[in-house]
């Protein structure tokens, strides 16, 4: 039976995780599967200790992207423990930490999931500390080494040994620019160059060779390695020419996969001395506003913050490659690179020149440039960054206090909390721009209200009557929040088709139905409305349903979506809200999951499609402590009730119906 295949998911909260289990068809079940569900029948009671050892197992990308995104957590984390200096040394009192840097690349890449938005660098830190734990226990009872332990779980695990390589840029010396020193690490932690370690263990050739058997193994793959280590040179410092400098960076992975420690210069590692191209979009205000709104379109050719012409760039595909400084700056010449990066420039001009882009064009550059401009995924550098307007139209988006505040008259009778009386602010900014807005603060934090207050300071004004789309559970709650709050708004509900109604009605300001009676009155689709509000609108997360279609179908000038869970259970969830919201924002379906199949290769795919939408999502939740201060601690506890016979009978017969 298909009910029998499970596969392990996991939600994210304040304080950490949790594993789950849900029901999968027998097609979907696959070795990965089997292993995740192995590894937690064995570790599932121990949360932290299932995470450890998730770590050092290989999946494909079917699992739940929680699975997968918990793995990524644990693979950095041992990453780290393995880089750890004087690992064996220090054993059960290793403390692992990882750079923030390092930790923000993590939090970039959290995929769209139940819990995501807990993913911050503190709550990284709290998972690094549990993990350290689970090493700490797990080593101290272990009778080998650090290394046969972790080897032990995965053979293909690379353990760093003591051995250093250093490269640092030497300014004072124009033949020689850089400088190379080999060094080890001591007992006490300090680095000492490797020339002392012939002295240091004089007449002990085992324990030199152990010492120096990671630069034996990267001698092995390594010409360059190879010949230092001949000649002796390696045990010295070592002044580079810029060529040398050049091959010995590109070989910093060969190093690394050997088990030696690489310290090299910031601009190499974050390829900040790389040249790449920059779009910037919206640098003036259009003259309209909304998604049909026209916005410039500028491209233009960088090294790290620096300017660069085509000129320029074409000069230096004369120059061999290597490393070659430009304006005070190291920089790669690498002719394949240099070409790709002035042919994707080239198109974006000719983009550029066929005429400005919409704002959902413009949007959607971040997710489809590398389609538009014919490339391949990472074969150019290539940052969309927004101009003055646009910069500051997402600025306040992403920060709602930075929006003036909207008066509310005496005719609105509630005292909104300042978090609501941003949402209002954030809500009607968006309608005065008529772009669709999701309203996503957790339950319980006043969605409600904050949509009223709305309609309240745009009733009777010329833009025309709203349509708020609810279920049928919540009608009798809306009117009597609205006849509370703003009891001046002049509404009617529409229950049946057989109700009386005129859409055209002047004393009207605002309709009211169901989502069943949506799909079924074919006269809401005539109008333009000034606003359609739904609430709970996960109700349309199925594109396919006829009632999904006819609401998307509604014509209005700005919409608002309110809901808890933005993502239920897949990505699909998330296009047909924002295909009813802003749509073209995402593509088409087609479009969107071909883009959803290479979030979890691409380097930070996740955190691109993040930013796309996130200025159309306010989320707040009732855990931040800067958004109700006063809110007691939750308290949950589990409560049991036994069914009686009768019960038990029905729920067998339920499940085995599933």
């Amino acid at each position: 039976m298909e009910a029998d295949h499970k596969r392990l998911i996991a939600t994210f909260g304040e304080h950490g995780f949790n594993l789950e289990t849900e029901p999968i068809g027998e097609n979907e079940v696959t070795q990965s599967n089997k292993e995740l569900l192995d590894l937690y029948n064995k570790h599932g009671q121990d949360r932290e200790k299932f995470a450890f050892y998730l770590g050092f197992l290989e999946f494909d990308s079917n699992l739940a992207p929680s699975l997968l995104y918990l793995n990524t957590i644990s693979k950095s984390f041992l990453k780290h423990l393995s880089k750890t200096a004087n690992l064996e040394i220090t054993r059960e009192q290793t403390i692992v930490k990882a750079a923030k840097e390092d930790l923000q690349s993590l939090v970039n890449k959290v995929p769209f999931m139940l819990g995501m938005e807990f993913i911050t660098i503190p709550w990284l830190e709290k998972m690094f500390s549990d993990l350290n734990e689970v090493f700490a226990k797990e080593i101290a009872s272990y009778p080998g080494t650090v290394a046969e332990f972790l080897r032990a779980q995965n053979k293909n695990i690379t353990v760093f040994g003591r051995i250093y390589f250093h490269l640092v840029e030497n300014k004072d010396n124009e033949e020689y620019p850089f400088a190379f020193l080999a060094t080890y690490s001591s007992q006490k932690g300090a680095h000492t160059p490797l020339k002392n370690a012939l002295l240091e263990y004089k007449g002990q050739d085992e324990l030199l060779l152990k010492l120096l058997s990671t630069v034996s193994l990267a001698a092995e793959k390594s010409s360059f390695i190879s010949e230092l280590m001949e000649s002796g040179e390696l045990f010295s410092p070592l002044k580079f020419t810029s060529s040398e400098a050049y091959t010995f960076l590109q070989e910093v992975p060969l190093y690394e996969n050997s088990g030696i420690l690489c310290r090299i210069p910031n601009w190499w590692k974050q390829k900040s001395g790389s040249f790449g191209l920059k779009i910037e979009v919206g640098e003036k205000k259009p003259s309209l506003v909304g998604f049909d709104a026209f916005l410039e379109f500028n491209p233009s050719l960088h090294f790290g913050d620096e300017e660069i012409s085509a000129e320029e760039l074409r000069s230096l595909l004369t120059e061999s490659s290597g490393l070659s400084l430009i304006k005070g700056k190291w920089v790669e010449v690498n002719k394949e690179n240099l070409q790709a990066t002035l042919a994707a420039y080239e198109k974006a001009q000719t983009l550029a020149k066929a005429g400005n882009l919409t704002i959902t064009e413009a949007m959607r550059l971040e997710l489809n440039l590398n389609q538009s401009l014919q490339i391949s995924e990472g074969e150019v550098s290539i940052e969309v960054t927004n101009g003055e307007w646009l910069d500051e139209i997402a600025n306040k988006l992403a920060n709602p206090p930075l929006i003036e505040d909207v008066k509310l008259g005496s005719d609105f009778k509630a005292n909104l909390r300042p978090y609501q009386q941003e949402g209002v602010n954030w809500l009607k900014f968006m309608q005065e721009l008529s772009l669709g807005a999701c309203l996503a603060d957790d339950m319980g934090l006043g969605k409600t209200v904050q949509v009223i207050a709305l309609l309240e300071q745009i009733r009777g004004t010329s833009q025309g009557k709203s349509l708020l789309i609810i279920p049928a559970s919540l009608m009798g709650n809306w009117q009597k929040e609205l006849e509370r709050f703003a009891p001046k708004i002049s509404y009617q509900a529409i229950y049946s088709s057989k109700d009386c109604f005129d859409l055209s009605a002047p004393s009207i300001d605002l309709f009211i139905t169901t989502y069943g009676m949506a799909m079924r009155l074919e006269e809401l689709q005539s109008p333009l409305w000034n606003l359609v509000i739904l609430d709970e609108a996960q109700a349309i997360k199925n594109p396919g349903t006829k009632q999904t279609r006819a609401i998307k179908a509604l014509k209005a000038k700005a919409r608002v979506a309110l809901t808890g869970t933005p993502i239920e259970n897949n990505l699909s969830d998330l296009w047909s809200l924002f295909d009813f919201l802003n749509k073209g924002l995402l593509g088409s379906t087609k479009e969107f999951k071909e883009l959803t199949k290479t979030l979890n290769q691409s380097n930070g795919g996740y955190s691109k499609l993040r930013k796309v939408i996130s200025p159309f999502i306010l989320r707040r939740l009732k855990t931040d402590k800067t958004i109700i201060p006063d809110l007691p601690e939750k308290i949950e506890s589990e409560t049991y009730t036994e069914l009686s016979k009768k019960q038990i009978v029905l729920y067998q017969a339920l499940v085995k119906e599933l």
